[in-house]
């Protein structure tokens, strides 16, 4: 790749990213969350939170992998100091930039190496999208990174499987785990990519052996430490993080969740609804009308949603049993509603809707609203979306190496949203490491095809005349 086209790209995308944080400044509650774990750790040496009345609780509500990377950024910063995070997250995603355009390079058909690294590169450091991530002290961008390395050292191991290639890829997948639940699909997908990329390598059985064993122990580790600490504390088997965060003993309203399943379909719904229970106003207006099947159904949510508001606005197993019911009736009416269309609709309402919309952002042109399609700037970053889209289809039409790979990560990744409530487009974050690496190759290729169609039609008149 041109040394000045690499120093433009990065230059750009740290631009980018650097008016973000001084414009649009991201601290939001699951960050002070996360600070305050991370504090604990440092101050108390306890993986806890700290209540409203300053009192410290052990807790597993998530992983330990983003408040670790918080203490060891509060060590060199100082405690609180989120600005210092920012930055640091800001470098790891310009870097992570540079591992895909790497990773394009090795992968792509050999006519197209250099500009596919060359393209991936300019549209991961300037998309819009992780950018925004990138100055919220949250998952994503360590995540990303996780991500775009696990993809380079894979293809870097099957270049030269070394040791520190090796170790590189289990640090990777490890990290991508302890950051979020859903890392493990790194895991997953790359994993049989690893281990089938061996059989035509020349490497010794007893020395790839040898790899293995070390390499699982040291991914297994963590895990193995993290589910001791929480049996040793809640006397429950964790290895992982509960699916709705909530600590040993604490509600988490099963009838209240299934009857969100049976209607929920887009961001509006987790915004105005889904985030608010309990604790806050249910709206019953501002239910779209397929929550309700018939006046009947209406009249009994009506019911419920104002013996919510006579409890104090909380969610006792009555009323959690009531949901069930309501639930249970919505089901059994329209079975294929609940199990395939809504679910779906909300995986494509993620996949689709532009990734800053849940953002705590200030300016007009980017805040959620209730009218958000309707927002100025929606339908472009809607296109662009649908660009980055189509752009890594085409380039899975070009076949580069490890495609049925990550096209295995997006499937799994895909079936895990069917299964989520309350539909966030940033669930298909993680994705884009392997998009821009594959958008990259099908814009360079796409590029090819047409200047070889425009020189064919140039050398047609001349042919013609001899």
């Amino acid at each position: 790749m041109n040394q000045l086209s690499i120093a433009l790209a990065l230059a750009g995308g740290a631009v980018m990213r650097l008016w973000m944080l001084k414009a649009l400044p991201q601290i939001s509650v699951d960050t002070l969350l996360y600070g305050s774990m991370a504090r604990n750790l440092i101050l108390h040496g306890q993986f806890a939170i700290t209540d409203s009345n300053g009192v410290v609780h052990e807790t597993l509500i998530r992983l330990p992998g983003y408040p670790l990377f918080l203490a060891g950024c509060f060590r060199l910063s100082g405690v609180g100091n989120y600005t210092a995070v920012s930055y640091v997250q800001i470098a790891l995603e310009l870097a992570g930039c540079l591992l895909l355009a790497d990773f394009a390079r090795c992968i792509a058909p050999p006519a197209l190496k250099t500009g596919a690294a060359h393209w991936t590169l300019w549209l991961a450091a300037l998309c819009p999208f992780t950018s925004a991530y990138a100055v919220a002290p949250l998952t994503e961008t360590p995540t990303l990174f996780a991500i775009a390395l696990a993809l380079w050292s894979l293809a870097r191991f099957h270049a030269k499987s070394s040791w520190a290639n090796a170790l590189c890829f289990t640090f990777a997948i490890t990290f991508a785990a302890l950051l979020r639940p859903d890392g493990a699909l790194v895991g997953v997908a790359l994993v049989p990519a690893l281990l089938l990329g061996l059989r035509r390598s020349a490497i010794p059985r007893p020395r790839i052996l040898r790899m293995g064993a070390v390499c699982v122990l040291l991914a297994m580790l963590p895990f193995a430490v993290w589910t001791a600490r929480n049996w040793s504390v809640f006397h429950i088997v964790e290895p992982l993080a509960p699916r709705y965060a909530t600590d040993p003993g604490e509600p988490i309203n099963p009838g209240w969740q299934r009857w969100m399943k049976t209607w929920c379909l887009d961001f509006v719904s987790t915004y105005d609804i889904y985030w608010n229970v309990p604790g806050s106003e249910l709206d019953l207006k501002k239910l779209p009308s397929r929550a309700f099947d018939s006046p009947a159904q209406y009249a009994e949510t009506a019911s419920i949603v104002a013996s919510y508001d006579d409890n104090g606005q909380d969610l006792s197993p009555e009323l959690d049993a009531r949901f069930a019911q309501l639930a249970a009736e919505r089901i059994k009416a329209h079975p294929l509603r609940y199990y395939l269309w809504l679910p779906l609709g909300r995986m494509a309402d993620m996949w689709l809707r532009p990734r800053v919309e849940n953002l705590n952002i200030d300016l007009d042109w980017w805040v959620y609203s209730h009218h958000y399609a309707e927002t100025r700037f929606s339908w472009a970053y809607a296109a662009l979306n649908a660009a980055y889209l189509l752009l890594a289809v085409a380039g899975l039409c070009l076949r580069p190496r490890y495609w049925p790979w990550m096209l295995l990560y997006f499937v799994l990744r895909s079936a895990l949203l069917t299964t989520i409530e309350a539909p966030e487009a940033r669930y298909t974050l993680e994705c884009f490491p392997m998009l821009f690496a594959l958008a990259g190759i099908g814009l360079f290729g796409g590029y090819r095809k047409i200047a070889s169609a425009f020189t064919r039609i140039k050398t047609l008149p001349s042919a013609q005349t001899r």
